[in-house]
């Protein structure tokens, strides 16, 4: 993989991460809801799918990202309908205000799985891997080590991206010191998770 290659891919990946989507808003919504450390199995999640999607396109499997049928469209609609879910969780749930209390955590299980199903039912996503990418790369000559590369790029451009928007969201938080305001954040974050869910089950 060349260096131009490399450059030109990177870039691209940070437009595709750092641009407003289910994402980053569900990444928000949780940092403002749990803090940011609550933030790190969804991210975690976030980067696996693109992952899967990123050997996807590298093995020739693009095609079962575009030929998925009725399937992508459950898996679609699932993962909208669990973000909704969660996004209701958090508008009913009961702020308290105690100083030396963290916030509350959601289980390490529900973060990851919820940013997995976000971005295995992103059609941003699977456009940028299974037709984008092969503009930056020969998906057919790249070696072990090419692959590798692109992985890591994946993982460092989206993690950086998104631990930014988590660190930014979770700082908020300090500006909220009672129950009222926190109520209003939990309904801010939670509405904002179920427009997440709202997108990617009505995204064509």
């Amino acid at each position: 993989m060349t260096f131009p290659a490399i450059i030109g891919f990177s870039s691209a990946m940070l437009i595709l991460a750092a641009s407003p989507g289910p994402g980053v808003l569900a990444t928000v919504a949780r940092s403002l809801a749990s803090g940011f450390k609550q933030t790190l199995p969804l991210i975690c999640g976030i980067i696996l799918g693109d992952i899967l999607y990123l050997l996807f396109a590298v093995f020739g499997l693009s095609y079962i990202a575009q030929t998925m049928g009725e399937f992508f469209t459950v898996v679609k609609l699932l993962g909208g309908a669990y973000l909704i879910f969660l996004g209701i969780k958090i508008w009913q749930a009961e702020p308290t205000v105690t100083p030396h209390k963290a916030p509350q955590s959601v289980s390490l299980a529900r973060n990851f799985f919820s940013g997995l199903f976000i971005t295995l039912s992103n059609p941003k996503v699977i456009i940028f891997y299974c037709g984008f990418l092969p503009t930056f790369v020969n998906l057919s000559s790249l070696s072990t080590q090419d692959v590798l590369l692109i992985a890591v790029l994946v993982t460092t451009v989206l993690a950086s991206v998104l631990c930014a928007y988590s660190l930014a969201a979770g700082r908020t938080r300090l500006f909220f010191t009672n129950s009222k305001n926190l109520k209003n954040l939990n309904r801010t974050a939670g509405s904002v998770l179920a427009i997440a869910g709202l997108l990617i089950a009505t995204k064509k």
